[in-house]
């Protein structure tokens, strides 16, 4: 019996340390950083959102290694603090963490990858070098010529099918 005892405060230690550790795992879904980046590119907006400061809070410090300090204000929806900051034009390809604070003594800190690729010259199709294309525009506009020329004499015998 006396096993029987310890095995349920055991059980009811194991329970309530569980039970407490729910909310804060809730909490911790809502406490990270949200940062959306159409590109990552230099030059592109980056927009930082965040739940974690609390229903109350309506204002928000946040800071770039690359772009630097810029500030959060309530969205659209109550509770949700949003930012925006532009990467700087000339940044190289690298990772960029992102640092909000808000009250009371909220702290957060997430990295985006920022990418460099600009396109340099024409698209590459398989057709060789792209740096003389009328070539190729004259071969093409002759193509659709002579379908065009086709086309209108096999229209035009078909008429004359017609009326026979």
């Amino acid at each position: 019996m006396g096993y029987t005892h310890v095995g349920v405060g055991i059980g009811l230690v194991v329970a309530s340390a569980l039970a407490l550790q729910a909310p804060a795992a809730a909490a911790a879904d809502d406490s990270s950083l949200d940062i959306r980046s159409r590109a990552g590119a230099p030059g592109s907006t980056v927009t930082v959102s965040t739940a974690a400061c609390g229903a109350n809070v309506t204002y928000g410090k946040g800071e770039s290694e690359v772009a630097g300090a810029f500030h959060l204000f309530e969205g659209k929806r109550k509770g949700v603090l949003t930012g925006q900051f532009t990467v700087p034009e000339g940044t190289d390809a690298t990772t960029d963490t992102v640092t909000v604070k808000c009250p009371p003594r909220v702290k957060l800190t997430d990295s985006y990858a920022i990418t460099v690729r600009r396109p340099n010259g024409a698209v590459e199709a398989g057709f060789g070098n792209n740096d003389n294309t009328t070539p190729h525009l004259a071969v093409g506009g002759v193509l659709i010529a002579a379908g065009a020329a086709g086309w209108l004499v096999r229209v035009r015998n078909r008429s004359h099918a017609a009326r026979a």
